[in-house]
């Protein structure tokens, strides 16, 4: 079993594959405060009952893939896997990995990991050229060429950013539930509240990958738009130019570099 782990700034996504297959996943907080013995603890009790896995930590998982966007999370799992996967083979994304994405950026340092293994999975499965629309803390697009790769993106304040703000510089706004509205026009605050980021969101989506695509491709249809993160779903049937959603993307391009780069024992 392969236990793969994408720390974001806001959520951390685990997924346990079984060969090619995802077969459980689990979403926690990011919490840079978490020490390495806690991340162990935390990972024992979300492991410890899974009919494929052993009692003890460790058991059943023979490789390890993780990347991380928030450094100080990476330095506490590199502390995980050698105090207590010291046997199973790991893999952490960072500069010198293979992950068989040329980055034809100004500064290839710079793009986050997770962009990047994103951009790997979307060639494994949907060849390019490709725009993965990410839904996460920030909202990222990110282009890949139809040789496979990554040529730049966009970033922009995701859901969950944008909600917070409307309630905190609103003096008569509050927090509220994003939920589809019963109609575009909003009878009350809440509903335009929630028209505003359901509708908002989907029309920059639509507006900024068809800006994309025109960029990337001779003809903008040859361009698969592939949608991931955990709030993708709340924009999915409104935007009208995402013709793929991969809930586990970075999870399976964690498995694909993970497979390029395993130590052989």
């Amino acid at each position: 079993m392969l236990l793969t782990i994408d720390v974001g700034n806001t959520h951390t996504v685990l997924g346990l594959f079984d060969g090619d297959e995802i077969v459980e996943h689990w979403r926690i907080s990011t919490d840079p405060r978490r020490t390495a013995d806690e991340l162990a603890v935390l990972l024992q009790g979300l492991m410890g009952t899974h009919p494929l896995l052993g009692e003890e930590l460790g058991d059943g998982v023979e490789g390890i893939a993780i990347c991380s966007t928030v450094p100080s999370v990476l330095h506490e799992l590199r502390e995980v896997t050698r105090r207590y996967y010291g046997d199973v083979p790991a893999v952490l994304v960072e500069p010198g990995i293979k992950t068989g994405v040329p980055i034809l950026m100004d500064h290839p340092k710079e793009v986050g990991a997770d962009r990047i293994i994103n951009a790997a999975a979307a060639i494994e499965l949907f060849d390019g050229p490709a725009i993965v629309v990410d839904f996460g803390t920030a909202t990222t697009f990110d282009a890949v060429s139809a040789r496979g790769e990554y040529v730049g993106g966009v970033i922009a304040p995701g859901i969950e950013i944008s909600v917070e703000a409307l309630g905190a510089k609103g003096a008569q706004l509050r927090k509220f539930e994003v939920a589809r509205p019963r109609s575009v026009i909003g009878k009350n605050t809440v509903e335009a509240m929630q028209s505003g980021i359901i509708y908002g969101f989907a029309g920059q989506v639509d507006g900024v990958v068809a800006r994309m695509s025109r960029e990337l491709a001779d003809d903008p249809e040859d361009v698969t738009v592939i949608a991931t993160g955990g709030l993708a779903p709340l924009v999915l049937k409104e935007a009208t130019v995402i013709d793929e959603h991969e809930p586990w993307l970075t999870l399976i391009g964690l498995r694909l570099v993970y497979e390029r780069n395993r130590p052989r024992l």
